[in-house]
């Protein structure tokens, strides 16, 4: 019996339906950018693994940190306890993030990240005697799945069977080019409301959705109504953070701050789950008091996990390497040279590219289903072809680990542009 064969009989796959989906694909190595399954077949992992791994698999920098930090101290609480990994981690961490970020919160993954956030905004006011119990976040937004994130997120098949157990969130346009003014006004009117604590956004690009780009200007602009209007602002950067976006995290474009960042996803390299949300003092300071109620209720049993942050701390060691750093601006550059190419394309849309992400669309005769027809026809002739891409609806897009040599890139490009004829 083939491990794939294996794998159908006990295993429920994340956003699968089983009864119609294919067997999955065993994988049993991965370095660099290239994963092989049970069969010898190779891949190239031009998503990074849904964008968590850019210093390529088996990463063997990464690996002899978790080595390192697994025979001195796999785990100890942090209730109560502390241990050097996270304070080095977190002093490492504070070098590199916006000058107003001064505390982290430790948990597993991009979703829990995400929900403390939340959390934390609506008990920052509660603690204060203030009614503020709903969220604004954008139209089609993805912020995870666990039911505070999940409630933010706006791709309504992910959310509709809990559409009536969730917070109060309110949607406002995503401010692409042209509709600007729309979604300050939008935002204009609910925050002069006073009912809402937070507004979340993914900062430059929406990602779940299919890479949606917007303008680091408009993006300040949100932010400058909220701070006048005393609502939290929430980067949710678990996509674009740790270099994506050509900087190290999407609001180094930014002259607004938010007042909170949620990491995950690149934070270890692609080897361990672990997720961070970070803070201005203001808000720390609104827990701190005598009154033990007013404390965050809320954590994570591998919370700051010593070797999660072992794995982080050699990440971090990578991405600040001018070697790395080059190979950010070459995958852009590479990524420009292909968008050049293939923007005038007849079945092409539109194509937009920011940092190491590449994004077109394909011309279609109606609405493509995010799951549909089209997206599967794609999804199977790139694994035919060898590479790991997950088409959103009639959306293609790259987003590959920093690694990723040209002619690995060159390959991707080709397999994508033929595919523009099969559709």
């Amino acid at each position: 019996m083939t491990l794939s064969e294996r794998d159908q009989k006990y295993n429920w796959h994340p956003y699968t339906q089983h009864k119609t989906a294919q067997s999955h694909i065993a994988i049993v190595k991965g370095e660099g950018a290239l994963l092989w399954d049970e069969k010898g077949k190779e891949y190239i992992d031009a998503i990074a693994s849904w964008w968590v791994n850019p210093f390529g698999h088996s990463n063997e920098f990464i690996a002899n940190a978790i080595y390192t930090q697994l025979t001195t101290l796999e785990h100890v609480l942090f209730g109560g306890f502390t241990h050097e990994p996270a304070v080095l981690l977190s002093e490492k961490l504070m070098e590199i993030l916006p000058q107003n970020q001064e505390k982290l919160f430790y948990s597993d993954n991009g979703s829990t990240s995400v929900e403390i956030a939340i959390k934390v905004a609506m008990q920052f006011f509660f603690n204060k005697g203030i009614k503020k119990t709903k969220i604004i976040a954008f139209e089609n937004a993805f912020h995870g799945d666990t039911f505070g994130a999940m409630a933010a997120s706006g791709i309504s098949f992910f959310v509709e069977a809990f559409k009536d157990s969730m917070i109060e969130v309110t949607r406002i346009p995503v401010p692409v080019k042209g509709l600007e003014k729309h979604s300050f006004e939008a935002l204009e009117n609910l925050v002069k409301t006073n009912e809402y604590a937070a507004f979340i956004f993914e900062p430059l690009v929406l990602g779940a959705v299919g890479m949606v780009m917007y303008e680091a200007t408009a993006l300040d602009q949100l932010i400058s109504i909220c701070k006048e209007h005393q609502v939290f602002t929430i980067a949710d950067e678990v996509m674009t953070g740790f270099g994506k976006t050509g900087k190290n995290f999407a609001c180094d474009y930014l002259q607004e701050l938010p007042d909170m960042m949620c990491l995950s996803k690149a934070l270890t390299g692609g080897t361990i789950p672990m997720a961070i949300t970070s803070f201005t003092q203001k808000i720390f300071d609104g827990f701190y008091d005598d009154d033990v109620n007013k404390a965050l209720f809320h954590g994570h049993t591998f919370t700051a996990n010593p070797t999660g942050c072992a794995a982080a701390l050699a990440s971090l060691t990578l991405l600040r390497t001018p070697e790395m750093q080059a190979n950010l601006v070459r995958v852009n550059e590479n990524h420009l040279a292909f968008q050049n190419k293939i923007k005038q394309h007849p079945k092409v849309v539109t194509t937009r590219v920011l940092g190491v992400i590449f994004a077109l669309e394909i011309k279609t005769d109606g609405a493509a289903s995010y799951y549909g027809s089209l997206r599967n026809k794609l999804y199977d002739f790139f694994i035919e072809n060898g590479l790991v891409l997950r088409p959103v609806g009639n959306i293609v897009y790259i987003l590959p680990p920093y690694i990723i040599t040209d002619l690995q890139l060159q390959k991707v490009y080709q397999v994508v542009e033929e595919a523009l004829e099969i559709v």
